[in-house]
């Protein structure tokens, strides 16, 4: 047989052929094929030549034009047949597309000659979804009996006896076991993410004794970076991001729930707990703390910040949101195609998809904006929280009562400030004016800016001093009746941003230095050293101090010696927003240089310390201000930040429902008849508590023993990420469109074993991964390749590339980099300059400092705009959307990412480095570490002398390099981190090239 045929062939395999059955069964195998390959012109919309198959009496009674029936039951020449085997392409069903394969018109054969058997319909449902009532997705899973084990062989998995069921209707074997080394590493990377160490490959290739590998799988699920790549894998169908997605896509805070996720694995939590909390812990009795941050499942949803949009429309998109995600993560479904009509292949009407629309209408919600949120300490700050605020009051109590260490500092900074007020010399402006506004000088020689403010302005005073020698300059800024809030800035809330002071002498500007200010504004800061920085986007504000006039001391490097009658030129501009304009101002000079180290008192103070005046509010100044009490003051700042906890986005019911509505064409605008929450009819109802069911019910509907999705897609879910694909090979979606199981009875299996274990999904990997199938090596015979090529039978063991956080991971963990800190805020690992250029803000990608360059990609810091690019060339999600299996691509960008990205490079020099350190004095010896770490097995000879080739070719070439820096004093080009003078730069710099050779290895990023 020609090869191509033969493939072509093999790849539209039926899988409902898959299982050794007597008869077929109608439900799990010809109703689907009956609605993939023929309602499209025989179903409920069209009736071409007047037959329909969408319905039972219709199909069985049915005739083409008239003519003759199409189902005869127990006649194996029936229309039906006679038109699927025609070779004739006018006669030929279906007409469109290849043929039905063998296998496929087999089952319909088989299915004939036993009597055509098709269920009698539900009469209670309505016509439309009447032939759906049999669909396999929807009846309740069956307790198929486990098939015996093959003769002569005991302690069988159930697991295996099902597949190997299958398989003999194949003349297909099982592979037989992997080696120790392949089966740990499997296990670890689909466990943890990561690669077992040598210590644990060791220690399981020794342990002989029975049971060894169920301990093997124990210590692995115990391991806290279980909970870490179960989380990540969860974190998919959420659509965890950092930001708020759409065009500004805003950062947002939302790792408290990451850490919920990670916590939650850890804990073994179970199923339905771990879902019931996530869509409604919010509604649950005296919810708690972590109840509530668990419903930031569905508050990952995006926000629209962009001016002009309507609140409402992106509202009702991210209440949508949350139905698909809900209906393809536990229930296998394309609810979505329901939102505009009813779905064109599923049993879901328009009215179905609005009523489950109606659980989730009634949240506190705003498509503009990420609020309700909630404090959400951790564990850690709980537990502190006492002591802190116990030392806080401790603190705040000795500030208030003026310790008695202050009395003596306290009199040295009077007297200093006493002397120095006498100093100062008020100067009235010999002229004032400004680019927009209008100056005026008043009697006290302070200016007051009148008229309607401009958005920004310059003022420039001209000032005689007078004759003598001018050190330095002091500028008040004072409050007036005639000013918007009073003043002293001319915003209607009275603050001014002073961008840039400068002073001019003869045209000349003089140098100034030593700024500083009784008060700025902490939120930027604005602080008053940045008047005289040069930089115009900087500056000196005043916002949270606006009750009391203040005053800017500026300090000249060099004395100005004037003459009487000489002239000073002071400009202020102020180029921030609109109306940050200096309302009124005074200006003074002193010939000697203000106190050095001392607290610049307010204009008030300063008035009272120059008239020798002593109160309460003098006293009060310096406590809150000298240095001396420093100290105290900034470990009350540290308690207020450690107090100050991070926010959780958090779901919250509204006191009173909305009004839910049918939207004619899904438009938000457009709203029909009114609906109330409900489950779609083809599925069990929902069980209301109260009146109306809400989203708690919902969540307790999810788990109802009725329920015939949820514990199949989840088991479903789980396999194809042990195997690389599910039983059901489209897992998000269990309806017409999507494949049957290859194994029912088996899918059905375990879907009751995982409800029955009590929802525990370590028991779900336990009882998956001690099968023989998972254990089987994962080589590939030419008799697997011609009977199975994609090992739909399973009789070989899994083999595919690495999730691209694994990757990641992987190369750091081989090299010694991992950081292993569990939960936290994301972090930001090097990426190329330019990947967040933001239009609507100066948003930049700051490159995480120490070891957090180094953590777990799970904690990589996800810009649903930009993610992290290496994630995206190893087919990550932007996360915009719930993703439910990531596709798998070979591209020549994922090979250059491994040998060029500056993370990967650095994970080399590691783990060069490594190798060095630790693996001995031979070229051999660290080729057969480096190769043991990054595969878990050692090289054979032809590899061993392949790296052993690149690493003398590479020692030489840096040599080379080497020598001809030192000739031309130049620097020489080594990999990234070869930088150790301890060591032959050249040979590390060749292991380096080594060690990139090794982390690029598919069998490096493969889990085989």
């Amino acid at each position: 047989m020609d090869p191509t045929l033969l493939m072509a062939s093999l790849v539209l395999l039926a899988p409902s052929s898959l299982g050794d059955w007597d008869e077929p069964d109608f439900a799990r195998d010809i109703q689907p094929l009956l609605a993939k390959h023929c309602y499209g012109c025989h179903g409920e919309e069209k009736q071409r030549a007047g037959l329909r198959l969408d319905q039972r009496d219709a199909a069985l009674a049915g005739s083409f034009n008239g003519e003759f029936r199409v189902i005869i039951p127990g006649d194996t020449g029936s229309e039906l047949l006679l038109r699927l085997k025609s070779d004739d392409e006018d006669e030929r069903m279906p007409p469109k597309g290849p043929p039905l394969d063998t296998e496929k018109i087999e089952l319909f054969e088989r299915w004939i000659a036993a009597g055509a058997t098709w269920p009698e319909e539900n009469s209670e449902v309505q016509t439309a979804e009447a032939s759906w009532t049999t669909h396999w997705a929807y009846l309740p899973p069956e307790r198929s009996p486990v098939p015996s084990a093959p003769r002569g062989r005991t302690g069988v998995e159930p697991i295996d006896r099902f597949l190997r069921a299958s398989m003999a209707q194949k003349d297909l074997t099982p592979a037989p076991l992997a080696s120790r080394a392949t089966l740990l590493r499997r296990a670890s990377l689909d466990l943890r993410g990561l690669p077992p160490t040598l210590e644990e490959l060791e220690r399981f290739q020794n342990e002989l004794a029975p049971g060894a590998w169920e301990r093997a799988l124990e210590r692995l699920m115990d391991s806290p970076h279980y909970a870490e790549h179960q989380a990540r894998l969860w974190l998919d169908l959420a659509r965890y991001a950092d930001s708020q997605g759409y065009e500004k896509d805003d950062r947002r805070t939302m790792w408290r729930y990451r850490d919920w996720v990670i916590q939650a694995f850890a804990r073994d939590k179970p199923f339905d707990e771990f879902t019931i909390e996530q869509l409604a812990g919010d509604l649950l009795p005296e919810p708690t703390l972590d109840q509530r941050v668990a419903t930031g499942f569905h508050r990952n949803t995006m926000v629209n910040r962009e001016g002009g949009t309507d609140a409402e429309e992106f509202r009702v998109a991210a209440v949508k949101d949350r139905v698909h995600t809900t209906a393809s993560t536990w229930l296998g479904t394309t609810l979505e195609c329901a939102q505009c009509h009813d779905h064109k292949y599923d049993p879901f009407s328009q009215r179905d998809y609005y009523a489950f629309y109606a659980f989730f209408d009634s949240t506190v919600d705003n498509g503009n904006s990420d609020a309700p949120t909630i404090p959400a300490p951790t564990v850690a700050q709980l537990a502190a929280e006492g002591g802190l605020k116990a030392e806080k009051e401790q603190l705040l109590t000795r500030l208030a009562n003026f310790p008695p260490e202050l009395e003596e500092p306290y009199l040295a900074w009077r007297g200093a400030w006493e002397a120095d007020g006498a100093h100062w010399s008020v100067v009235r402006p010999h002229g004032s004016t400004a680019l927009e506004s209008r100056l005026a000088v008043l009697d006290d020689g302070s200016v007051l800016a009148l008229g309607e403010p401009p958005a920004t302005d310059t003022y420039t005073l001209r000032l005689r001093p007078g004759p003598g020698t001018w050190r330095a300059l002091r500028l008040e800024v004072l409050g007036d009746e005639s000013l918007p809030a009073g003043g002293p800035g001319r915003t209607p809330h009275g603050n001014f941003v002073l961008n840039e002071l400068s002073l001019l002498h003869g045209g000349e500007a003089l140098v100034l230095e030593r700024a500083r200010a009784d008060f700025f504004q902490e939120d930027r800061p604005w602080r008053a050293g940045d008047t005289i920085d040069n930089d115009p986007a900087s500056g000196w504000a005043i916002g949270g101090g606006l009750e009391e006039a203040h005053q800017l001391l500026v300090e000249l490097a060099r004395p100005v010696e004037l003459a009487a009658g000489e002239e000073l030129e002071l400009e202020l501009q102020q180029g921030y927003g609109s109306q940050h304009l200096i309302g009124r101002l005074r200006v003074s000079f002193a010939q000697e240089r203000p106190p050095d180290d001392l607290p610049v008192p307010s204009p008030a103070v300063a008035s009272a310390l120059g008239a020798g005046e002593e109160d309460a509010g003098v006293r009060a100044f310096y406590r809150e201000t000298a240095v001396v009490l420093n100290p105290l003051r900034a470990r009350i700042a540290e308690i207020d930040a450690a107090l100050r906890y991070t926010q959780a986005l958090v779901m919250e019911e509204l006191d009173e429902p909305r009004e839910t509505h049918l939207l004619v064409r899904g438009h938000f605008l457009e709203k029909g008849a009114p609906v109330e929450p409900a489950t779609p009819r083809i599925l069990p109802p929902v069980r209301a508590r109260g009146e109306r069911p809400d989203r708690l019910d919902l969540a307790h509907w999810i788990f109802d023993e009725q329920n015939p999705l949820t514990a199949r897609v989840f088991v479903n879910r789980v396999w194809e990420r042990l195997f690389g694909e599910g039983l059901v090979r489209t897992s998000a979606d269990f309806g017409i469109q999507g494949d049957v199981p290859t194994h029912p009875e088996l899918l059905d299996w375990l879907a009751l074993r995982f409800r029955d274990s009590g929802w525990s999904v370590k028991e779900l990997h336990r009882t998956i991964m001690r099968s023989h199938a998972y254990r089987q090596s994962a080589h590939v015979t030419p008799e697997h390749l011609e009977r199975d090529p994609r090992n739909r039978y399973l009789a070989r063991g899994p083999r595919h590339r690495l999730d691209a956080e694994s990757v990641r991971d992987t190369a750091l963990s081989v090299s010694g980099l991992l950081e292993t800190r569990i939960g936290g805020p994301s972090v930001f690992p090097h990426q190329p300059e330019g990947t967040w250029t933001m239009t609507y803000s100066g948003d930049r990608w700051e490159t995480s400092e120490g070891s957090d360059r180094w953590r777990r990609g799970l904690y990589t810091f996800w810009r649903r705009t930009a993610p992290y690019p290496t994630f995206m060339l190893f087919d990550a999600t932007s996360r915009e959307l719930a993703c439910t299996r990531r596709a798998r691509s070979n591209t020549p960008l994922q090979a250059l990412a491994l040998l060029n990205d500056p993370a990967f490079v650095e994970c080399a020099a590691s783990l060069a480095r490594r190798l060095v350190h630790e693996g001995g004095d031979t070229v051999d010896q660290r080729i057969e570490l480096g190769f043991q770490l990054c595969t878990a097995r050692h090289p054979d000879e032809n590899e061993t002398a392949l790296l052993r080739e690149l690493f003398e070719s590479e020692r030489a070439h840096f040599r080379g390099e080497l020598d001809a820096a030192r000739a031309l004093a130049a620097p020489p080009g080594l990999p990234l981190g070869v930088n150790e003078a301890s060591l032959d730069v050249a040979e590390l710099a060749a292991w380096t090239v080594v060690a990139n050779a090794l982390l690029n290895l598919d069998e490096t990023i493969t889990k085989g």
